[in-house]
């Protein structure tokens, strides 16, 4: 069945006709050795540990052992209606009529890590949470379409909805992961992000958390007893090293067992002592250079960036395809916008092409005129700016590096500012920045653009941190999301990405193809192309290794 008709029956099914759809229990979970200690070398540190506000890959590995959702979206990374969806704290749920909500029932056996059982109270206390402004959480936007929550008896939860969308109920079931009312509900959500919680979690899933000594380690325990299952590791350990090469030496030296990106380098190298490369053909990850369209203090518009012409003319001077080989050789991929290759939305077609002669006479048509010394001025102004960069990417930095040199070709004078991590994602939260290079992993649902793009993100909190704001956007970027006939919603969406993407308020440099390392003391039932850690409580420790 091909993909658009498979998604027009799903809609006619459970959005237009309100189909409800009953669950099974969970599948059992994976079987395989018990016991042993499976240890992640990772090149950062986690940001926080309270799901809503984590921003961080390696954060976001963390939370998805110890707290769980209703529903997962599964291999498939379907987003339309709940098909492909398997349980999670919710056993079974069933749609309305009228497909404007969701009765989610937990399961009875779901317990917190403190014994208290998870109920239908807690449901409602976190997506009230996320949606509470004072907490500040980056995936509120994403929950936009949901009205309120209602607990109709203790293990049953109803999400009720504005309006029906192809993917409410993954907007619903996937991204948010549900937290301990009982815990939780007494403090102010304003003051959650500095809590003792946000660094020694309480969850529901599988792994309970045990420890984190920052810049080190993080450590996470079986839960032995988890209504899902007992994992098959007794626990598993993130090894935080200062950088990439240090993490890698770790993996090549036999200290760790998984190393989530292996570069083209070091391939022949992990195989020759004993691991597995195992590579994706692609992910949701991309690298871009974003543009913020305030000042550095954000205070009033970028005296650079606030022009539409200037940010077109930057794009243009760098030869990305160039680039992305020079840092991942067959290994990564040029990126074209804000949906990446494994999404049915995704459009090769646009992006503004390398051409220097172009951008030079876009330069020098809005007075940035070359000195002696080749760097552009307009007046007494030196075309000059920063670009922000977390010091711990090894990749990025290197990124940075190449791109100060093709920007200078062009004129520019561009300081390469490296951050810690969290340093610069605060800066990056307050806007108090003026180009920054970021890594994404974006969610396999199309209508995530508009939480990171669109006029009403630029808030605290919000993900759209260029400050951009078009009005042409916004509307064809509403009309997508709502759309319930799948070819219309496609066009609906690229032309939203091409609408972007002319705008520049970025420049969209790479896609990842997934290359991580698995040495043999372990077995890896499989990889998901949206994220490596998804199964991580079903890999094993292979006995007598």
């Amino acid at each position: 069945m091909s993909r658009a008709r498979g998604q027009a029956l799903v809609i006619l099914c459970t959005v237009l006709f309100g189909c409800s759809r009953d669950m099974d229990t969970a599948k059992s979970a994976a079987k395989g050795p018990i016991g042993g200690t499976i240890v992640v070398s990772s090149a950062a540190d986690a940001d926080i540990l309270l799901p809503p506000l984590t921003l961080t890959l390696q954060g976001r590995q963390v939370v998805d052992q110890v707290f769980d959702n209703l529903a997962d979206i599964g291999s498939s990374l379907n987003t339309v209606g709940d098909v492909g969806f398997t349980p999670r704290l919710s056993d079974y749920w069933k749609w309305a009529a009228d497909s404007m909500s969701i009765s989610f029932h937990i399961n009875s056996r779901a317990r917190w890590h403190d014994g208290a059982p998870v109920s239908a109270e807690d449901v409602r206390y976190t997506f009230r949470l996320v949606k509470d402004t004072s907490f500040a959480s980056p995936l509120s936007s994403s929950l936009d379409n949901i009205d309120s929550v209602s607990v109709v008896d203790s293990l049953t939860a109803r999400v009720w909805f504005h309006q029906r969308t192809p993917d409410a109920f993954f907007k619903a079931a996937s991204p948010v992961a549900i937290l301990p009312a009982h815990l939780l509900g007494k403090i102010s959500p304003a003051l959650l992000r500095e809590s003792a919680f946000a660094r020694a979690p309480v969850g529901s899933g599988r792994f309970r958390f045990s420890a984190w000594e920052r810049g080190a380690r993080i450590v996470l325990q079986a839960d032995s007893a988890n209504y899902r299952g007992r994992p098959n590791p007794d626990r598993v350990i993130w090894l935080v090293s200062a950088d990439y090469q240090a993490a890698a030496v770790r993996f090549l030296g036999g200290s760790a067992d998984f190393l989530d990106v292996v570069k083209p380098e070091l391939v022949s190298q992990a195989k020759a002592k004993g691991a597995d490369v195992v590579v994706s053909p692609g992910s949701l990850d991309y690298g871009y250079v974003a543009f913020n369209l305030r000042n550095a203090n954000n205070s009033g518009p970028s005296p650079i960036f606030s022009d539409r012409e200037m940010r077109r003319a930057l794009v243009m001077a760098v030869d990305r395809m160039a680039l992305v080989r020079s840092v991942f050789d067959t290994l990564g991929l040029v990126a074209h916008g804000p949906a990446t290759r494994i999404l049915a939305t995704s459009d090769t077609t646009i992006g503004l092409p390398y051409d220097p002669e172009q951008s030079s006479r876009t330069l020098d048509s809005l007075g940035w005129r070359r000195g002696p010394d080749g760097i552009r001025s307009r007046g007494r102004k030196q075309l000059a700016f920063s670009l922000m960069v977390p010091s711990s990417s090894a990749i990025r930095m290197k990124f940075a590096v190449l791109l100060q040199e093709q920007w200078r070709k062009a004129g520019a004078n561009v300081r390469i500012e490296p951050l810690e991590v969290n340093t610069f994602g605060a800066r990056m939260d307050s806007r108090k920045f003026e180009s920054l290079l970021n890594a994404w992993h974006i969610d396999p649902t199309p209508s995530s653009v508009r939480e990171e793009w669109a006029s009403s993100e630029i808030k605290r909190g919000g993900y759209n941190a260029t400050s951009y704001r078009s009005t042409s956007f916004d509307s064809v970027i509403d009309s997508a999301v709502k759309e319930m006939n799948p070819t219309r919603s496609v066009a609906l969406y690229r032309r939203s990405y091409r609408i972007l993407t002319d705008d520049a308020p970025a420049m969209w440099l790479y896609e990842l193809r997934n290359a991580e390392g698995v040495s043999k003391r372990i077995h890896v039932p499989g990889i998901r192309a949206d994220a490596w850690w998804a199964n991580i409580a079903d890999w094993s420790v292979v006995p007598g290794r």
